[in-house]
């Protein structure tokens, strides 16, 4: 009798993430367990009966009250997992706040900051020691999270740094935001790039601590970048949307590569869109987006 899986997607609610709920409650079989994750319980509970009474789900499905920004409270889950079934077998990190252009950087710092990157570290600390062999870890991110994004001055925090190193980045960073010292330090104005750029780093941390251990048993850690999604969050950002997929058709290639039978080395560790990874050392400061701050 094969053991039932067991899938946690944070951030899960709407769009991207509740796309990666259905589809893997459509994927995984009628003994296995997904956890539909999110910070509003009356939210969290209408969307999990949404996605259980959908025609294509397969699993058994649960909603659960989690807020990433509390490290408690994902170790907490993390462990009762970890007694209940022995582990987790995916474990999708995609929680993030809402980031506007038209507000100061700055006044919004604190609570992306904390959803976006205190979360990535929570769930990499919680959850990375309780995936079985042959899981999946993965961290949603962007094609704007490899190094060339950041001014090479700041390279030096985040190429080859352990997640406490990792951590004491974002915080100097966050420091900088506060005290208006960023800018001249290197940092680019908006957010995005250096939050993204921390995220795969620590993606990277954790990887290189458990690479043969977790290649031998055929379970991945990697961030992904599910390329440009048509969203609330993501629409104040760019001009261009003639080529946005949709929360659904974006959610298909991170499944693909979370279902994949086996694991290609290449991949490990790495960021990863639509199949292939990108150069972390690639990538140019981007500025379009500075251009639409509010300072």
């Amino acid at each position: 009798m094969n053991t039932p899986r067991i899938a946690l997607v944070t951030g899960a609610n709407q769009g991207l993430g509740r796309a990666l709920v259905e589809g893997l409650a459509a994927r995984m079989g009628p003994a296995d367990l997904v956890l539909l994750t999110g910070r509003d319980d009356r939210r969290v509970a209408e969307a999990a009966a949404e996605v259980a009474q959908a025609p294509a789900t397969r699993s058994r499905m649960e909603g659960r009250v989690l807020d990433v920004t509390d490290a408690d409270a994902v170790a907490a889950l993390a462990a009762e997992l970890h007694r209940r079934y022995g582990g987790a077998d995916v474990v999708i990190s995609n929680a993030v706040a809402r980031l506007l252009p038209d507000r100061s950087q700055s006044d919004q710092a604190d609570e992306f900051i904390d959803g976006a990157n205190g979360g990535t570290h929570a769930v990499l600390r919680s959850f990375a020691p309780v995936l079985r062999p042959g899981g999946r870890l993965i961290v949603v991110a962007s094609t704007l999270g490899t190094l060339g994004h950041l001014d090479p001055r700041l390279h030096p925090r985040f190429d080859g740094a352990t997640l406490d190193q990792v951590e004491y980045a974002v915080e100097s960073w966050r420091s900088a935001v506060h005290s208006k010292t960023a800018e001249e330090a290197g940092w680019p104005r908006w957010l995005n790039v250096p939050s993204k750029v921390a995220q795969v780093a620590a993606v990277r941390a954790v990887a290189a601590e458990r690479r043969e251990r977790d290649l031998a048993e055929g379970t991945l850690i990697a961030a992904v970048c599910p390329g440009m999604v048509d969203t609330a969050t993501s629409r104040p950002w760019f001009g261009d949307y003639s080529q946005a997929q949709s929360p659904a058709e974006a959610a298909g290639a991170v499944l693909d590569l979370v279902c994949a039978k086996g694991v290609d080395p290449a991949l490990y560790g790495e960021l990863v869109r639509f199949g292939q990874a990108l150069p972390w050392h690639g990538g140019t400061p981007p500025t379009e987006q500075d251009q639409l701050l509010t300072p």
